[in-house]
């Protein structure tokens, strides 16, 4: 088995300086979620944290939301 990257969505930074993450709704919905012990669901995401400073820095416009899938 190996492990690929699920693109999920993109995050960039919006002229008001906040950070705006952007889901594909059909993507989301493929996600693998899981549970925890007191009954709430939840989907994993991953952001790459450099390729994040670099978009808060303006150094670059956008990144990428996965979600790793084993298969």
């Amino acid at each position: 088995m190996s492990d690929t990257d699920k693109l999920v969505g993109y995050v960039r930074k919006g002229g008001d300086g906040d950070i705006k993450i952007s889901i594909i709704e059909s993507a989301f919905g493929d996600c693998n979620r899981y549970i925890t012990s007191d009954g709430q669901v939840y989907v994993s995401l991953k952001i790459s944290r450099n390729a994040l400073d670099k978009v808060i820095r303006g150094e670059r416009a956008i990144t990428t939301v996965t979600q790793k899938v084993e298969e």
